[in-house]
């Protein structure tokens, strides 16, 4: 139960709801124990009195008992079902509010599928939980509380015995609990790979199906489905085991005292209506603690399941805005330096991705990083954009250094445009305006005029309005990129950075797309990272980076005298787009 107080805070606020689904309960399990009394009453009276007008009032009472009961067992299931889906809602809203918020470095160690089974498979768990099996376990412990109680009024001699069964069954309920929790904990993290591997193969599809390998991924898959059914196949073997164990104790001690009662009843110790009662009490306390028996287990895995999504809440983002951040300069002025910084990567902590790495860039100048791959030209940007944090020395926007600025405050000021950009499962103007969430429909236009996306756009069934495919699978490569250039032109950030925005292009499509890029350089400081130099002839300066370092910097006819490796690059390109 200490793991599942994790999830107090989200029940909290709905307190009137859980005080009105208590009072079912109590009036519900209040109703069910009263029966056993009228069950005495009937017995010693009705049937040993041989009294029909007490029967066919006790057929009324019974009638009138029944409605409460069903009365209020309608509200405490109502309530109780609420309570679980509105918590496990705000559960998956904290959750995908807090993960989307953590930085690139947890990501690195950190399996996406392994994420979202938390998100989904362990939050419907804890719904299952909350909704049903915690109100089960309440009801049956009020049950059990209430039956003893009354088990104790009608014979203390027979409540001695059952006290006596009390511990023989709560022992392996103590034992097997443990190891059902284990194997739930476990259950749970083998579901997770088997939704980690589904996801990253089905990202790939079309690389799975290019290279045949359908047989191969079904037989990886069917390996981890198959590791996860025989976790789950032992968690259900250990709950299984304890359940019978508990019912074969239970009964049996209540078979015992039935037996010894009924020597009670020969002997005029009793009454039959007592001993009646006491059967039915019995049975009552019985039942509960079967049915708390069967929950524990569902407990146990709501017990792993918030453990798991405990310790994802409890990540702390490595990259987070301080308790006062310093305000950047408005209005915006584009300036970026590097001072000194070096940096490794969390996955790679041997192999520095920067070291002593120092560039300075003027308002509404366009730099060009060049350097053969992994040379550390991407790094400059995740690290500008503040995905993680050099390991020493300081980078500033605006002579702001970004670790004392708030990180959201930074990327605003910033646009990316990406090798292979993002388009989201959504229609054009949704996958703009993510540049500038309140822009009016006329920017949108806009921004999609001067990247040159309006042309195809409307070509498209539905023009603007027209579903452009999970990652924009119904639109070229030149098509994707250029919405993603008309969605940084609406962002009108200070900073523009192009991660080799037309590499991946055919010429056609580079030359529309290369169009699309000089309307947006236009007065803003841009970086551009290029592996085709003839993209950055006319670039104001190129860096050139090597293992992290920056070697040279300067203009094309500069470079090509002066850094034996640019001419290198140089020669290498241009002897291929001459070819």
């Amino acid at each position: 139960m200490s793991s599942l107080r994790a999830i107090l805070p989200f029940i909290a606020p709905y307190r009137l709801q859980l005080v009105g689904a208590l009072l079912a309960l109590v009036t519900a399990s209040g109703t069910v124990l009263a029966l056993g009394n009228g069950l005495r009453m009937l017995v010693d009276q009705g049937f040993a009195e041989g009294d029909g007008t007490l029967l066919d009032r006790a057929l009324f009472v019974l009638f009138g008992v029944t409605v409460l009961l069903a009365g209020a067992s309608y509200v405490r299931f109502y309530l109780v079902s609420w309570i679980g889906e509105r918590v496990v809602a705000d559960i998956r809203s904290a959750v995908y509010r807090h993960i989307i918020r953590l930085d690139q470095g947890f990501f690195e160690v950190t399996r996406t599928g392994e994420v979202l089974s938390r998100l989904t498979t362990d939050t419907t768990l804890l719904q299952a939980v909350i909704g049903s099996s915690v109100s089960i376990a309440l009801r049956n412990m009020l049950m059990f509380i209430g039956g003893l109680s009354m088990l104790a009024i009608t014979s203390p001699k027979l409540t001695a015995l059952v006290l006596l069964v009390v511990p023989l069954v709560v022992v392996p309920i103590i034992g097997y609990g443990r190891r059902v929790r284990r194997l739930s904990r476990e259950s749970q993290d083998r579901v997770a790979d088997v939704s980690a591997f589904s996801e990253e193969t089905l990202n790939a599809l079309r690389t799975v199906q290019a290279y045949t390998h359908e047989e191969i991924e079904s037989a990886r898959f069917g390996g981890f489905v198959e590791g996860a059914f025989k976790t789950a196949v032992a968690r259900i073997s250990a709950r299984a085991l304890l359940t019978a164990i508990v019912i074969v104790m239970v009964f049996g001690a209540v078979g015992t005292i039935l037996w010894i009662g009924g020597h009670d009843v020969l002997d005029g110790t009793i009454s039959a209506g007592e001993l009646s009662a006491f059967v039915f009490y019995a049975v009552v306390v019985a039942g509960s603690v079967g049915a708390i028996s069967e929950v524990i287990g569902d407990l146990q895995r709501a017990a792993g399941a918030a453990e798991r999504l405990v310790a994802l809440l409890a990540t702390k983002p490595s990259i987070d805005a301080p308790e006062n951040p310093i305000a950047l300069p408005v209005p915006h002025q584009g300036y970026v330096s590097f001072d000194n910084v070096t940096f490794h990567y969390p996955a790679r902590p041997d192999n520095s991705a920067l070291e002593g790495f120092s560039l300075k860039v003027k308002r509404g100048e366009t730099v060009a990083l060049v350097g053969p791959s992994g040379a550390g030209k991407t790094t400059v940007f995740q690290l500008l954009l503040r995905f993680y944090d050099p390991d020493s020395g300081i980078i500033c926007v605006d002579d702001v250094n970004i670790r004392d600025a708030n990180p959201v405050e930074v990327r605003e000021r910033i646009g990316l445009v990406a090798q292979d950009p993002v388009i989201f499962a959504a229609n054009a103007w949704e996958n703009i305006r993510y540049g500038r969430p309140g822009a009016s429909d006329e920017d949108v236009r806009a921004a999609a005029d001067a990247a040159y996306a309006t042309e195809f756009l409307e070509r498209l069934p539905e023009g603007f309005d027209s579903f452009l495919g999970e990652k924009g699978v119904r639109l070229s490569g030149g098509q994707r990129q250029r919405i993603a250039i008309a969605r940084a032109i609406l962002r009108n950030p200070s900073v523009l950075l192009l991660d080799e925005a037309t590499s991946a292009l055919d010429a056609e499509s580079e030359q529309v797309v290369q169009k699309a890029l000089e309307t947006i350089m236009k007065e803003r400081t841009t970086l551009v990272i290029a592996h085709r130099l003839a993209t950055v002839l006319h670039a104001d300066r190129i860096a050139v980076i090597d293992d992290g370092k920056l070697v040279a910097i300067g203009t094309h006819d500069e470079l090509l005298d002066s850094s034996p490796l640019y001419g290198r690059l140089a020669k290498l390109q241009f002897e291929r787009d001459a070819a």
